[in-house]
């Protein structure tokens, strides 16, 4: 059985983009991306809101991944491997591999897939980890958090909503970033 994991970049003040939608001060060094490759390989299944899945679609194409860093490409393996479940209203289609798009975030079939799952899986994008967060389906929420404050923009989480959380990890990386590991205690 596995677990639903929201993992986000985030900015110090909160934010996964500022209030243009900017998120460049999210890009990450070799040493974060590799442990972010690490954290991300036992995941087999992501559920993407249509805003992310839009942004991490460039990991399914070849052309760009010439002569980067092992990190990248290592990443881009990853990705690929994986089973993506893409919830949009507006999408007409999907375009990557070993993906499927669904309508509407079914919190009944969500939590049957994560039970049915052998490994972990992953949920990203604010507007859809908002629906799992509400439904209280996430088990661990994962932070890499930038030395950056950007004001405004999107918020990595929902409103409104009271989670009791453990800290079980945390690490410090030489660029500044620190990676926040909490349980939910529901």
């Amino acid at each position: 059985m596995g677990e639903l994991i929201y993992s986000t970049i985030t900015s110090l003040d909160g934010f996964i983009a500022d209030e243009h939608g900017n998120f460049d001060w999210a890009e990450p060094d070799a040493e974060v991306h590799g442990f972010v490759n690490d954290q991300e390989r036992p995941i087999a299944t992501y559920l993407y809101g249509r805003k992310l899945y839009e942004i991490m679609a460039v990991w399914d194409d070849d052309d760009w991944l010439v002569g980067e860093p092992d990190v990248v490409t290592d990443y881009a393996q990853l990705w690929r491997a994986a089973e993506k479940v893409v919830f949009s209203t507006t999408l007409d289609e999907v375009r990557t591999n070993r993906t499927r798009l669904e309508r509407t975030f079914d919190v009944d079939a969500v939590r049957r897939l994560v039970a049915d799952a052998m490994t972990d899986v992953g949920i990203g994008g604010a507007h859809l980890a908002a629906h799992a967060v509400r439904a209280g389906l996430v088990a661990e929420y994962r932070l890499l958090v930038n030395p950056v404050i950007v004001g405004s923009g999107t918020s990595w989480l929902p409103g409104g909503e009271r989670v009791d959380l453990e800290l079980v990890d945390e690490r410090r990386f030489a660029s500044g970033v620190v990676h926040l590991r909490y349980r939910s205690r529901g």
